[in-house]
């Protein structure tokens, strides 16, 4: 969640990491921070706000270095200010920036302060530093110090190190947080995401659980949770330095919804063919899983878990086969019944999300068949530790609420759909059928973005506004809950989603003149049920603003605007087509309330903490 970028080289290192910040700003962060090795000394600058208010301050009194450390926080443990700021430092001699959560934080801090340790923060972080300073009295090697100081520590972390007296070299630590080694030619580089590193270099290592790593100027040496010298492989990024960046467009968030048509047509790319999903696209050993799974658990979290929220309806419906869908916060801390052959997926964008990667590592141990992660990033560590692995090939995702993302993940679980009917009862002219309307899908995606004008202009009924319910029925539910999500998220305005037919359980309470109601209407079996559910919102003069198929007919009422979709849209492709225009919706109205649209306060992109 929080940016982590460091440098050993023989130039200037602030550069590299000033521009390595400024790449990870979509992560969410409340302050920026910078320590360089200069002579003997270590010098540091921190500030709350952006990356320019940093920026700012070193164009005022520049740092010079070729070591160095930089960080972007997320407040986990104390308020956003200058003091709870990364990089912390111990005695002047020890700084550190650190990823994650420390839970005995506390004990550790009691202990360091009956040492005579004073503490200048309110984090869990300057704790590691005060206990790396300690160790290193007994020992005067910086990276058995570290060694020393994570085997005390319980929680999760990412942790980079710098010496005063230990000059070139950057020590590395790693426990359910990820971080990255960037290799250069005679420098080298470290990041919480490859995508820091992209300027300076696309050579990369990945660390392991456990893995502890001294990165020096000329060679990188890593050891295991064991304390064992170890190799990892070195892999080539595919991504390009100028691969996140906006272009023509006002925002990461807008660029990213004009890009679903391309990113869905990747998604589906070389894993259609001849009117069949292949099973090589799962991965070596899936034909064997999908013939044995007899019933699917989905854990994610937010709009990821959305998306497993449409796939039960899918594999529900076309495979026979029972599915659950969990948020995995709160799998962690029950005891599961795991029926027999009941296959495991997982599905993030990042693929570090910290509750789903470990729900994957508990899942690990429960008897499921087998372990599937639908992903975005191939370098990720929920990639890495799954059986099997479906990528969304959405490219790079920089605005903080997710879109691209999600209809990627949604291809992607349709794929998994088919497959696993194919083997429950799919008759070979229904997956044809069904494949060519994921063939569709980009051209259709195309026709839906010229609704983006005409939704810009119906934004401005919710300027003003300060709730939202939005609605949907069967498959369509989800897709309302994440049309709300969007608008909450970005906008600020409190929003809902509710399946329709519960508002005379509880939420038509709430509806009046001042409660805009957003409906997604694609003409399927719940079409007559949806608009008796809507009659009950007119009744109770609620204004009406509904999507829907060019077949629906609602009349021209007074409180009923109705969004014509640009074309006659299916029932596999509906979820994907009709989450669109919520897209943009949220998108407009955020533009015209002024919120920070790519950034909204107080969220993060990559969650990498409990």
């Amino acid at each position: 969640m929080c940016g982590i970028v460091g440098a050993v080289a023989e130039r200037n290192v602030v550069p590299i990491l000033m521009e390595g910040l400024r790449r990870l700003e979509y992560r969410g962060y409340d302050s920026a921070g910078i320590a360089i090795r200069n002579g003997t000394a270590i010098e540091r600058v921190r500030r709350v706000g952006k990356v320019q208010e940093l920026q700012n301050a070193l164009d005022e009194h520049p740092l010079r270095g070729t070591t160095g450390i930089s960080h972007t926080r997320w407040a986990t443990h104390g308020v956003p200010n200058e003091s709870n700021a990364h990089p912390h430092m111990s005695s002047g001699d020890i700084a550190i920036v650190h990823n994650g959560i420390i839970e005995n934080y506390e004990e550790l801090r009691k202990d360091l302060k009956l040492r005579g340790y004073e503490f200048t923060s309110d984090t869990d972080t300057e704790v590691v530093a005060h206990r790396i300073h300690h160790h290193l009295k007994s020992t005067k090697d910086l990276a058995a110090a570290v060694r020393k100081t994570v085997a005390e520590l319980e929680g999760a972390y990412a942790l980079v190190v710098m010496s005063a007296t230990d000059p070139g070299k950057l020590v590395l630590a790693r426990a359910g947080c990820p971080v990255v080694i960037g290799l250069g030619i005679d420098e080298n580089f470290v990041a919480s995401d490859v995508a820091a590193l992209l300027p300076v270099t696309r050579s990369f290592m990945f660390l392991e659980e456990g893995d502890i790593a001294l990165v020096e100027r000329k060679q990188v040496t890593i050891w295991d949770a064991a304390g064992n010298a170890v190799e990892r492989a070195v892999k080539e990024s595919e991504l390009t330095a100028d691969a996140a960046e906006r272009g023509q467009f006002r925002h990461y968030m807008q660029k990213e919804i004009h890009e679903q048509a391309a990113a869905v047509a990747r998604t589906l790319a070389e894993r259609i063919a001849n009117g069949k999903v292949l099973d090589a696209a799962f991965g070596p050993g899936s034909a064997e899983v999908l013939n044995q799974a007899r019933g699917v658990h989905i854990v994610a979290c937010g709009t990821s878990y959305h998306a497993g929220l449409v796939a039960r309806y899918w594999i529900e419906q076309l495979c026979r086969l029972p599915c659950t869908v969990e948020i995995a916060s709160e799998y962690r801390y029950r005891s599961p019944v795991v029926p027999p052959n009941t296959l495991f997926i997982t599905i993030s964008q990042s693929g570090e999300t910290a509750d789903t990667l470990a729900a994957l590592r508990a899942a690990k141990e429960a008897g499921y068949v087998s372990t599937l992660s639908i992903c975005n990033v191939p370098e990720s560590s929920m990639v890495r530790e799954s059986d099997l692995v479906l990528m969304t090939r959405a490219g790079p995702e920089i605005g903080v609420a997710s879109t691209k993302a999600f209809t990627t993940q949604l291809a992607a679980l349709a794929l998994l759909t088919i497959a696993l009917a194919r083997r429950n009862g799919l008759e070979a002219q229904q997956e044809r059928a069904l494949v060519a309307q994921l063939g569709e899908l980009p051209g259709l995606i195309e026709q839906v973005l010229t609704l983006d004008g005409a939704i810009e202009t119906l934004a401005e009924h919710f300027v003003d506004k300060h709730h939202a319910l939005f609605l949907g029925r069967g498959v369509q539910n989800p897709v309302a809950m994440e049309g709300a999500l969007k608008l909450k998220e970005i906008s600020y305005i409190h929003a809902e989603a509710y399946a329709a037919g519960e508002l005379k359980h509880g939420p038509l309470a709430l509806v009046d003149e001042d409660m805009p109601v957003v409906a997604v209407a694609p003409d399927d079996q719940l079409l007559e049920k949806l608009k008796s559910n809507l009659q009950e919102v007119r009744a109770r003069g609620g204004e009406l603003f509904v999507f829907a198929d060019p077949r629906v007919q609602f009349g021209d009422r007074v409180g009923i605007h109705t969004m014509r979709m640009p074309a006659l849209i299916q029932d596999f492709q509906a979820p994907i087509l009709y989450t669109i225009p919520l897209q943009l919706l949220a998108y407009h109205v955020a533009v015209l309330k002024g919120t920070d649209v790519d950034q909204p306060r107080n969220l993060a992109k990559s969650v990498t903490v409990e």
